[in-house]
């Protein structure tokens, strides 16, 4: 349809699969699974649920009637009661046992909890895809020296492969606090209105270990080795927040990330991908435009502020359950994951296909070289009897002179020059230009590179080896 809004991240941007995760597919067959693992449950622990009622749920997981539970829905205003009952026509003989004992959060919450389980991880072997690319990048140009910046001004050399392994190091604290957050995910478990598990404790006649195993069963057959010790109604909220918090901190580094390449772009060292038919401008048609790395930058503020949201519903919910999280957490939530996927789909595709421009990169740093050469023109000036603080000064003024030099007249560099030529120095012009290697400068850049990549980049890719295709991306 066209004259109805569609939201751009399921149509542009987030990837077939997690659109699928947080589709109605897979929430309500979710539900139709928790009615029968607890309908299983209840049967194991001794009520009287027979296994035609239960055969009877497990052949219409698949075939929700859609139609009908909007029809009950506009009767009783109530999602879970609505799909219960059209649920239940199409179940007759096992109607009276679907969600017995059971609360609407049982349901819905835990159903959440298993789709936000499946989104980290989708984007926990997206997190590890892109470290492997970017650890590659890394690696080919781990000794390949370029000129770093503070504040965006010239800096000491460091190298094309250690700057890389800066990115490298936040996607893998991104993906330690999304493993810390997968391995502490419980289920809700069957918890009740309000917590106590009290129509449970009936249903039971009382027997807490039954009541308790049943909410253990439940969440083993949902794939959870645990339920959450208690609750309200519903799970903590804090719980969405945690998870949140997760994709922010991926939309952070991402973000970083696309800073960097679109600056290095400007620069004409570094440029993302760019098709052989891709348009830059509608106006410009030399343009090149980073639109990859935007397109990073623009998603990734939108899940930064969207991850305020599960913060605030935490924070403003009262005692056990109130309704005013709902309408927020299915929008935010989402949203969230849909984002953040896109955002990984784009590091993936611009690391896999970033164009080093060594000549460029060369150019930009001989530039700049002979300034940040001037200790070792310093001290080598020394060790041939000059006075320190004398070249000291001789070499304040000349840098002053070469700046202007450079600055106000668009002239080359010609500090090396000024100082061969000052008898003060006592150095020929091609003893500085032989000064001027520029692995001379970059420190222990490439040993940090190749001890990062080996002892820490190494075992998070052992360990997750079995993720080594690329995904299909559509940018």
């Amino acid at each position: 349809m066209k004259n109805s809004y569609e939201s751009p991240l399921c149509s542009r941007y987030a990837s077939p699969e997690m659109q699928y995760i947080f589709s109605p597919d897979m929430k309500f067959t979710t539900w139709r699974r928790l009615w029968i693992a607890l309908a299983e449950t209840e049967q194991a622990l001794g009520l009287p649920i027979t296994d035609e009622q239960i055969a009877e749920l497990k052949a219409h997981v698949e075939d929700i009637d859609y139609q009908a539970a909007a029809r009950y829905e506009k009767e009783c205003r109530h999602d879970v009661m609505s799909h219960i009952k059209a649920y239940g026509d199409q179940c007759p003989k096992a109607k009276g046992i679907i969600h017995l004992g059971a609360t609407s959060c049982y349901v819905g919450d835990n159903t959440d909890l298993i789709i936000m389980r499946k989104g980290l991880l989708l984007l926990r072997d997206k997190l590890v895809t892109a470290i492997r690319l970017l650890a590659e990048f890394a690696k080919k140009y781990k000794a390949t020296p370029t000129l770093a910046f503070t504040h965006f001004q010239p800096a000491q050399p460091t190298t094309v492969g250690k700057r890389a392994t800066l990115w490298i190091h936040d996607l893998c604290m991104d993906l330690e606090e999304l493993e810390f957050v997968l391995d502490h995910l419980k289920m809700l478990g069957s918890k009740g209105t309000t917590g106590t598990q009290a129509s449970f404790m009936e249903l039971f006649d009382g027997d807490i270990n039954k009541v308790r195993k049943a909410d253990q069963m439940i969440a083993e057959k949902m794939g959870f080795s645990a339920v959450y010790p208690v609750s309200g109604q519903t799970y903590s909220r804090k719980v969405d927040s945690r998870v949140l918090n997760v994709l922010s901190a991926i939309a952070q580094s991402a973000h970083k990330f696309s800073n960097d390449i679109r600056l290095l772009q400007h620069l004409k060292e570094v440029e993302e991908p760019f098709e052989k038919g891709q348009i830059g401008s509608s106006a410009m048609a030399y343009k090149r435009n980073p639109m990859r790395s935007e397109r990073i930058a623009s998603l990734s503020r939108y899940v930064l502020t969207d991850a305020l949201n599960p913060a605030i519903t935490a924070a403003t919910q009262w005692f056990e359950r109130t309704l005013d999280d709902s309408a927020n957490k299915r929008i935010s939530v989402a949203e969230a994951f849909l984002a953040t996927d896109a955002i990984l789909n784009l590091v993936i595709n611009v690391s896999d296909g970033l164009v080093v421009y060594e000549q460029v990169i060369q150019r930009h740093l001989l530039e700049e070289l002979p300034f940040m050469a001037t200790e070792n023109i310093l001290m080598d000036a020394v060790k041939l009897g000059g006075d320190r603080q004398e070249l000291h000064e001789k070499i304040r003024v000349h840098s002053m002179a070469a700046a202007r030099q450079v600055k106000e007249f668009g002239k080359p560099n010609d500090l090396l020059h000024r100082i061969a030529e000052d008898p003060a120095f006592g150095m020929q012009y091609e003893d500085l230009v032989q000064l001027m290697e520029p692995k001379n400068f970059t420190g222990a850049a490439t040993l940090q590179t190749e001890s990062f990549l080996n002892d820490v980049v190494q075992p998070i890719l052992q360990t997750h080896q079995s993720v080594d295709a690329l995904p299909e991306i559509n940018v």
